[in-house]
Parts: structure tokens; C-alpha cells; sequence
């Protein structure tokens, strides 16, 4: 199945060391994945950066950050194994959508009476209600 992606950014949590104001520490974000027919699944997840992989030489501003930016920084860890777990829950989602399983209930199940029309189904006992 192929699916066509789409990733945003949710929240950012930020912190300032030393020299280095509005350092990025922890992202939220949601990949969704959509098929052919329109069918779509999300996960969201959460990925940190430690102060300590911080480049002061390479280091974009806050205030200068885009989306791109973030995101690109997030697909850069979320690979292997771990985008492989992301794809397997969205496909379930979508799966669910395509063939959901419903619970059926009790005066439903084959080998139940059937109902008679006219006839109402019993109500429900309630917890701890006594006769």
C-alpha cells in the first residue's frame, strides 16, 4: 500500500545554555498517511535533541526556524525500524477503516433467541441494583 505523507510540528519545548538562547529540546509531531482511496491514519510522537548534539557552529536561531527545519531534524532520527513502527500503526488505522471490527452485541450473537416483533429486548441490570 502507499501512502502519502504528511508531518507537522505540534509543540517544541526550548531552553537556553550558556551561550545558546532557545535551544530546541523536545518536539511533539504527527505523521499521517494517506492511501489512494483517501483512507488516512496518524501517530503522534515525540522525538528529544540533547543540549549536548548542539552545534554553535551550525545553530539556527528561534526566531529563524521554520517548520522545514524541524521537521528535517526529526526525519533524520525517525528512520529504520522506528519509521517502520510508524508506518505498521498507520496501516492499522486505515486498515480499521476499510474492514472495522464491531462489537457485537449479546442479544445479537447467533445462537441468542431470536426477537420477536412486538416483543422488547430486557433491560439491562444494573451494578449493585437488588430485586
Amino acid at each position: 500500500m502507499t501512502l502519502t505523507y504528511t508531518w507537522a510540528i505540534t509543540s517544541l519545548k526550548k531552553t537556553t545554555d550558556g551561550n545558546i538562547s532557545n535551544v530546541v529540546v523536545q518536539t511533539y509531531w504527527t505523521c499521517t498517511g494517506t492511501d489512494a482511496d483517501g483512507d488516512s491514519g496518524t501517530f503522534n510522537g515525540a522525538t528529544p535533541f540533547p543540549l549536548s548534539d548542539v552545534d554553535p557552529d551550525n545553530f539556527i536561531p528561534y526566531e529563524q526556524l521554520t517548520e522545514a527545519d524541524v521537521l528535517s531534524w526529526i526525519q533524520a532520527v525517525v528512520v529504520g525500524s522506528y519509521k517502520e513502527h510508524i508506518d505498521a500503526q498507520i496501516m492499522k488505522q486505515i486498515a480499521l477503516i476499510k474492514d472495522p471490527v464491531v462489537e457485537v452485541p449479546s442479544n445479537e450473537l447467533p445462537w441468542s433467541p431470536p426477537v420477536e416483533e412486538g416483543d422488547a429486548p430486557a433491560a439491562p441490570v444494573e451494578e449493585g441494583a437488588s430485586e
